[in-house]
């Protein structure tokens, strides 16, 4: 799905919208992730003081990526009539472990773990060339 399609799901917009592709892959077993990506070109507003002349992706953009890229997933479960915005409720055992920086392709994989209501929780985690990046478990409400 490229970044079209997906603004159909996102309420987010430029400079906010930090997925550009997402696909939804099933495993054997029937569980779900969706698997994203953005490359990160060295321009992003949230680079410009991240740091002077040495550029990082700040940590809690990697987690907004992993949540944006989950809540591709989320419209599937979604009938159209149910038109809801998710909104960040929790982080959890977020860990970082490798610079992302640019010209990087950032993956960005997240599975939804269980749902209560409305409230969804979620695991994510960022890779650079199968380096692993960053990882959190996160949860979300889904408010209209």
């Amino acid at each position: 799905m490229n970044k079209e399609k997906i603004k159909i799901i996102l309420p987010h917009r430029e400079p906010m919208l930090l997925v550009e592709e997402s696909n939804i892959v099933t495993a054997e077993d029937g569980t779900q992730k969706a698997v994203g990506s953005y490359t990160v070109k060295g321009d992003e507003w949230f680079l410009q003081g991240h740091f002077p002349g040495n550029p990082v992706v700040p940590g809690v953009i990697l987690c907004e990526m992993m949540a944006q890229n989950c809540c591709v997933l989320l419209a599937e479960r979604q009938t159209e009539n149910a038109l809801t915005t998710p909104m960040f409720t929790g982080l959890n055992n977020v860990k970082f472990r490798n610079p992302v920086l640019p010209g990087d392709k950032i993956i960005i994989e997240s599975e939804i773990t269980r749902a209560n209501g409305i409230f969804f929780f979620a695991k994510g985690e960022i890779r650079v060339d199968d380096k692993r990046c960053a990882s959190a478990d996160f949860s979300f409400a889904t408010v209209k």
